[in-house]
């Protein structure tokens, strides 16, 4: 009888957990904080307060969600058909994230490949079936003329808020070395892990975690010598959410690799069992990739030329 209700499959039935609805309230929190925080930018002084009881909550939420999955795998709930789903996840979380990326080259192209279009200012009015419809109004303004906006050019003509592009072969081309280097580092921690060698693994763990952390400083200090700024141009409001959400994605990787190296550490991977690494490699080859993409389209093919320093 005592076995009656044991466990007799591969499955996890995770057992009651406070952290969705904790995580979904953090997460309202936060955006209504964010709307707040943008409003009192426009009408008065910015709040940024506005923002921080939300933050906390979500940042609190990640920490002990995950705390729990990680007491899950040590335990043994993350049977080998468990290990197999949370893989399909993670593919398919980064299928997401890869979509992500794609609006943003979106958005860079339709600038760079059509810098003299022009769009029709539109406004409400009477359509031809006499219900209210968007029509042209026939009017041009700077918001909606690209033609006048940037000479007609890409990159676009340098003026007060436009001086130079970067040089991709500058600090760029170092940064892209950089995140290279950390590819092949957390390549030789995985090998190392699948043959046993802990100390190899700890070590490919802390050197991708600090060539990450270079090449988060690199970027930033290529963003404060930057010859544009994000708003008022289109150039740097393209470029800069192109690679400012491509540098926030190594941040939360390194932070990802940096939790792998302490549980690397306290000896919580084994070669048969150890998904939570196997997910941080699989994201930061998927930043080293779109990092490759961003360098030979925006800092090498979209520098122009001449390119500024």
């Amino acid at each position: 009888m005592a076995d009656a209700h044991g466990k007799h499959h591969d499955y996890h039935l995770v057992n009651p957990s406070p952290w969705p609805i904790i995580g979904a309230a953090a997460a309202l929190t936060l955006a209504v904080g964010a709307i707040e925080y943008f409003v009192s930018r426009k009408t008065a002084a910015p709040h940024l307060w506005y923002v921080v009881p939300g933050l906390i909550g979500v940042a609190l939420t990640m920490v002990f969600w995950w705390r729990d999955v990680i007491r899950e795998a040590q335990t043994g709930d993350h049977t080998p058909v468990v290990q197999l789903h949370l893989r399909y996840g993670m593919l398919l979380f980064i299928a997401s994230e890869i979509m992500f990326f794609v609006a943003w080259f979106w958005g860079y192209f339709d600038a760079a490949f059509y810098p003299a279009d022009i769009h029709p200012l539109m406004a409400h009015g009477i359509g031809p079936d006499g219900k209210d419809t968007l029509v042209a109004t026939g009017q041009m303004t700077g918001l909606v003329q690209r033609n006048e906006f940037m000479g007609g050019t890409w990159p676009p003509v340098p003026n007060e808020t436009f001086k130079h592009t970067f040089n991709p072969w500058g600090l760029p081309l170092v940064n892209t070395l950089i995140l290279l280097t950390s590819g092949t580092t957390v390549t030789a921690a995985h090998h190392a892990l699948i043959e046993g060698n802990r100390k190899g693994l700890i070590w490919g763990l802390f050197a991708t975690v600090i060539l990450g952390a270079l090449f988060t400083c690199c970027q930033a200090w290529e963003y404060m010598h930057a010859g544009f700024s994000f708003g008022g141009h289109l150039y740097g409001s393209t470029f800069f959410m192109a690679t400012g959400f491509h540098g926030a994605h190594v941040l939360i990787g390194t932070i990802f690799l940096l939790v792998c190296l302490i549980r690397a550490m306290y000896g919580h991977f084994t070669p048969k069992q150890h998904f939570g690494f196997e997910a941080a490699a699989w994201y930061w080859h998927f930043v080293d990739v779109v990092w490759l993409f961003l360098f030979s389209c925006i800092y090498v093919w979209g520098a122009g030329a001449p390119a500024g320093g």
